[in-house]
């Protein structure tokens, strides 16, 4: 499907900082692709190479989950972060976040390049894509228009159960009476900056609350930084090579991506956990 109005979608993101609504699959397609994820946690949830399936969910899914990659190099997704971020683009990370119905789940105030070794970049953007019904009810995300024209902000770890982020970080006294709600019905997308600050409530709702969330960078994100991290090619080129370029997984579970999936992870994990006073598992 071809995204029309791409031009005030762009407009609303430069200036909130987060653009919602975008249709990218029909309802039916997210239906399959929920299908396609479910049947994986009913027959495949102890994962594989001594990694449980949540973890894959959760870090860098699209090393070892072929859907999980493909869902990354959709065109019309491409297409519209294209029109944000340039010709060049690279997949940072893939997540699912699934809140189970009338589960307390939540995500704090937060932004995402906080942790993430990439500095104050502007050349970062995550696709927010819904495989199911994600109203106010059900815990849609939030989002303070204008903050990304900011600062990365300090925040704090709370590591609180009921948090999905992997420290339960949090920035302090957010007046979220400013925020504006992004729900999402099966097949649309939102699109954030990487220093929009934004969260998402418990979800109330009788049916689970599912998403992928697709980080898109540029080659010249890592220009100026001295270390190197993975990133998957998905359009255009790669001349500064700043990036380690992956390919996606080639099967699910493929030994040899198996092996790929334990090397960026535990090259990774020194970042994405520095700081932290407490193990976070999602990383280990």
């Amino acid at each position: 499907m071809n995204i029309s109005n791409a031009d005030r979608w762009s407009d609303d993101f430069h200036r909130n900082g987060f653009a919602a609504g975008l249709r990218v699959f029909s309802e039916t397609e997210a239906q399959q692709l929920r299908n396609e994820i479910e049947h994986l946690e009913q027959h495949r949830a102890s994962g594989a190479g001594g990694h449980d399936l949540n973890q894959f969910f959760r870090v860098n899914g699209h090393l070892v989950i072929p859907l999980l990659a493909e869902i990354a190099k959709t065109k019309c997704i491409l297409d519209t972060v294209e029109t944000l971020l340039g010709p060049d683009l690279l997949v940072w990370s893939v997540e699912l976040f699934i809140k189970e119905a009338q589960s307390n789940h939540t995500v704090s105030w937060h932004q995402d390049l906080t942790y993430w070794g990439m500095g104050e970049t502007d050349d970062e953007v995550t696709a927010w894509i819904a495989l199911s019904d994600v109203s106010i009810k059900a815990g849609c995300m939030r989002f303070m228009p204008g903050s990304h024209l900011g600062a990365l902000v300090e925040h704090q770890d709370t590591f609180a159960e009921t948090n999905l982020l992997s420290r339960g970080q949090e920035i302090p006294g957010v007046d979220d009476s400013k925020a504006l709600y992004g729900p999402l019905q099966p097949g649309e997308m939102s699109l954030h900056h990487g220093r929009c600050f934004h969260s998402s409530g418990a979800n109330q709702s009788d049916d689970r609350r599912i998403g992928v969330a697709v980080r898109y960078v540029t080659p010249g994100v890592r220009d100026s930084l001295h270390d190197k991290d993975y990133a998957m090619l998905v359009r255009g080129s790669d001349r500064q090579q700043g990036w380690i370029n992956v390919a996606g997984a080639r099967s699910l579970f493929h030994e040899n991506d198996l092996a790929l999936y334990s090397e960026v992870l535990r090259e990774q994990s020194a970042v994405l956990a520095a700081g932290a006073t407490k193990k976070t598992a999602l990383y280990s």
